[in-house]
């Protein structure tokens, strides 16, 4: 493997004002979405097999952490040539559109499962997103949908990516007066999420919080985000640190592969005496520590400014990944439609495979869709 030197790794953090996509944060945005889709795909065998189920994090931190990266490239950058009114502009309008995303999607969704009925098993498909409470009382719960005080754990990721970019401009006007500072309030924030004291309400008639507390996952979003401003420094290629990360890596195999649970109980029990440390709700320390071990080891497995990633496959991918606000609300949406289809169809290998086949090639062509209309042929 070729070993990037301390300079082009610092050269690679740096944010001029106008840079060239590293091909890394394209394809593995572009991996997350595939990822994601067959997370969300109810009782679908090819979930047992993405990253989550062999780690403590998963490819919800793939996509924080690189919206990090990517918006220290778009947002950074307007800051540094147009100063922070343009910032905050800039960054309003992003939150105004995935705001009203998350809305189009939740009701999409809850027309979708409403249509959709009863599954095979008798639970209708609104009970299974716990969509009940808002079709009895929408009148109550359509405020709380709009002010975000009502948030069903399936429509939690978009609430929590609002917050974190609105917390964007804070972090940036704090750069400007001392470079760690930022770095100072990530850590403020972060701790006190980890025992729940700013816990957001999820629904007016239960204490149940949001189940991606934005200010414990604002950590992972903002390192990706100063790494790639050059605040905070990457570590470049070497040998021991290496082996040190293929070991964090493999050392959490046991203990989040249910295959070992059921090999032995050692493994079950001390999964739940270190489940505050791997909490999803408040990323705990060992998802950070996790993901930062597997991103070091994937990043110099690729290459030098991934540099091993080349083909077309690796071409699609980077497509998908630029156009991942899109793909995602596609997917959540699809990954339902796929999972009634398969209800309705038996579940059988070979139909859940054509199912998720379809649910990849629907990705891909959302994605080009989304980016020729993008580039605004009609005006050529």
């Amino acid at each position: 493997m070729t070993e990037p030197s301390s300079a082009a790794a610092d050269q690679f953090l740096k944010v001029p004002t106008k840079r060239n996509r590293d091909p890394r944060l394209d394809f593995f945005r572009g991996v997350g979405m595939f990822i994601i889709l067959l997370a969300h795909i109810p009782f679908d065998r090819w979930a047992l097999w993405i990253p989550a189920r062999f780690g403590f994090s998963d490819a919800t931190e793939m996509f924080v952490f690189q919206s990090g990266m990517a918006s220290a490239i778009a947002f950074g950058g307007t800051f540094d040539r147009n100063g922070g009114l343009a910032l905050v502009a800039r960054v309003a309008q992003r939150v105004w559109q995935i705001y009203w995303a998350h809305i189009a999607l939740f009701i999409t969704v809850v027309a979708l499962m409403t249509v959709a009925g009863t599954r095979p098993d008798g639970v209708t498909y609104l009970d299974s997103l716990n969509l009940v409470p808002f079709i009895e009382d929408p009148g109550r719960l359509l405020g709380a949908l709009l002010t975000l005080q009502y948030v069903p754990n399936y429509f939690d990721i978009l609430p929590m990516y609002i917050v974190v970019l609105a917390l964007l401009p804070v972090m940036l006007f704090a750069e400007r007066l001392h470079r760690l500072l930022p770095l100072a309030l990530m850590l403020v924030l972060w701790l006190p999420a980890q025992f729940g004291l700013l816990n957001l309400p999820a629904e007016p008639w239960s204490d149940r919080s949001w189940f991606f507390d934005p200010f414990g996952w604002q950590l992972l979003f903002f390192t990706g985000f100063f790494l790639m401003r050059g605040t905070l420094t990457a570590p470049g290629f070497d040998r021991s640190l290496m082996v040190v990360a293929i070991l964090i890596v493999l050392a959490s195999v046991p203990f989040s592969w249910v295959r070992f649970h059921e090999m032995h109980p050692f493994f079950h029990q001390a999964a739940q005496h270190i489940a505050f440390l791997t909490d999803k709700t408040t990323f705990g320390l060992l998802r950070f520590i996790h993901f930062l071990a597997l991103s070091y080891t994937v990043v110099h497995l690729v290459g030098e400014h991934g540099s091993r990633l080349k083909g077309p496959v690796v071409r699609v991918m980077r497509v998908v990944g630029q156009q991942s606000l899109a793909v995602f609300i596609t997917s959540m949406v699809l990954a339902q439609i796929i999972g009634i289809g398969l209800d309705l169809s038996g579940r059988g290998l070979l139909v859940e495979a054509l199912g998720n086949l379809a649910g990849f090639g629907v990705l891909i062509g959302i994605a080009y869709g989304v980016r020729w209309f993008k580039q605004m042929p009609w005006k050529a």
